[in-house]
């Protein structure tokens, strides 16, 4: 066991929250010895333009029952009642504050963000305030938006562990990254499995195949979205009204 506190947090719009975020978030809580995963959905995520996002009354519900059974999975309603804009930057440097020296805090991304990582706010400073973890899938070409932060990542994906014993292997590596004198070491894993999206679980719910989405969200996130009718074509207007909003990552 590690002898300091490790807590991660898990950024997106979650919209909705997948099985693909929860395997994720266990699979990190192994990997990496967590304590407690807090799951942190935006309210109104500043960096990148995109679709009609579902109020975040049904996500923050959604990410709950998601959760309910897990102790080491929390959520956060941090940046919903945020009045800061919800930048990462921000969300980092509260949880650093709240938790303080005695904990080593991590970021989860996934590589589409790790991407676009250096048109974030604060970029440079945000990966100071907190280890990062960008997931991918297996034989996924990760791209790095520079050849300086790409001499930074820790690769521990499953092709770079020594055979025999895998996880061990990957846990002295993450160990060792941890001891060194940096600021900010950045992860890079290849733990998903799953290999869902929160675009086709919307298109999957829109189209009212609800014995499908069970298969690609948790079982009571299947049922509130047919009970409320998100995601279905006929609830958009009244469910968005016209407002567009910012997303940050499926």
């Amino acid at each position: 066991m590690c002898a300091r506190n490790r807590i991660a947090l898990y950024g997106g719009t979650f919209d909705p929250v997948h099985l693909g975020h929860v395997e994720v978030a266990r699979e990190v809580c192994e990997l990496f010895e967590i304590e407690r995963v807090l799951f942190v959905p935006a309210h109104v995520a500043p960096h990148k333009v995109g679709r009609l996002v579902t109020p975040a009354l049904h996500r923050y519900a959604m990410l709950t029952l998601a959760t309910q059974h897990d102790d080491q999975m929390l959520v956060s309603t941090f940046e919903l009642e945020s009045a800061e804009g919800g930048y990462t930057v921000d969300t980092l440097t509260h949880f650093q504050k709240e938790f303080g020296d005695s904990t080593d805090l991590f970021f989860i991304m996934g590589a589409d963000s790790w991407a676009e990582i250096s048109t974030w706010r604060d970029w440079q400073r945000l990966l100071s305030l907190a280890n990062h973890i960008v997931v991918t899938r297996p034989g996924y070409d990760v791209s790095t938006p520079s050849e300086e932060l790409r001499q930074r990542l820790i690769d521990i994906r499953s092709n770079r562990v020594a055979q025999g014993q895998p996880a061990e292997a990957v846990r002295k590596t993450i160990q060792s990254g941890l001891l060194e004198n940096e600021p900010g070491r950045i992860f890079l894993t290849d733990i998903v499995k799953k290999d869902v999206s929160a675009t086709q679980v919307r298109r999957v719910a829109g189209e009212g195949k609800y014995d499908e989405l069970k298969k690609l969200v948790p079982v009571p996130v299947a049922e509130y979205i047919e009970k409320y009718g998100i995601y279905r074509k006929s609830n958009e207007a009244k469910l968005h009204g016209k407002r567009k909003v910012f997303e940050s990552a499926d």
